[in-house]
């Protein structure tokens, strides 16, 4: 069944046109995750510690429909859906007032942090009831242009502001990452993005990011540690923004 958390807001979570940054969307969905298992008797630390596994991102996507703004009040509902094999499932939703404000479809593995392994869904030691997934391409995979057709926007440092209890970049900083490396993004909205986590990026790696620009528009982005393995694949989604402030 769905899990709902209600939130305000904070002005901190704003970018200089006064929305609210994808990453810090990204973070109240899956804050609100962490809760839902939290009620049901097993947080992120107690899985790693007493059971010795954790939860790894493997593909998000996430649609924004409207922007959020500081002070706002907020509902986020998660579920999770019918999940079998390697594969957790989860869905998100934020409204504001009866608005849907954006919806994320996400899958997960899970890791035996000692055997270094992807564990079944069977393996989870709780029982969570499902709900239905989220329709519509939200759950489809996104055909990536080949790395040939990418070329290099510059190179990112993993710094401490951006690894977690694991010692890689947590999964909710890379959507603000990839803002970084988009030409004119004080003029843009960012309105989706699919994210595919292919490798960790681990404390000190330099990442070389890699984009293009689909027909359609969209922007295609690989991140390539030093060893040219390919860390992160993503599309995002943009639209002229209305309004923005001055430079």
């Amino acid at each position: 069944m769905k899990y709902c958390e209600h939130y305000t807001v904070k002005w901190h979570d704003t970018d200089a046109n006064r929305m609210v940054t994808p990453s810090h969307i990204l973070a109240y969905m899956q804050e609100t995750a962490n809760r839902h298992l939290a009620s049901n008797g097993m947080t992120l630390d107690q899985l790693r510690d007493r059971y010795g596994l954790a939860f790894l991102l493997s593909r998000i996507t996430m649609q924004i429909y409207l922007p959020l703004h500081a002070d706002e009040e907020i509902t986020v509902q998660t579920w999770v859906c019918d999940s079998r094999g390697l594969s957790f499932l989860r869905c998100f939703r934020i409204l504001r007032d009866e608005d849907v404000v954006a919806e994320a479809y996400s899958v997960w593995a899970l890791l035996s942090l000692s055997e270094q392994k992807l564990m079944p869904v069977t393996a989870f030691p709780y029982q969570i009831e499902p709900d239905p997934v989220l329709e519509g391409a939200i759950t489809a995979r996104v055909k990536m242009l080949p790395l040939s057709q990418m070329e290099s926007a510059g190179s990112r440092k993993i710094v401490y502001s951006d690894i977690d209890y694991n010692g890689h970049m947590n999964n909710t900083h890379y959507p603000n990452m990839l803002c970084d490396f988009i030409p004119s993004i004080r003029d843009l909205r960012v309105t989706g993005m699919t994210l595919s986590f292919l490798h960790e990026a681990a404390f000190g790696h330099v990442l070389d990011v890699r984009r293009a620009v689909g027909e359609d528009g969209a922007l295609f982005f690989r991140t390539l540690n030093e060893d040219g393995v390919v860390c992160l694949e993503a599309r995002v989604l943009t639209e002229p923004l209305e309004g923005a402030l001055p430079k």
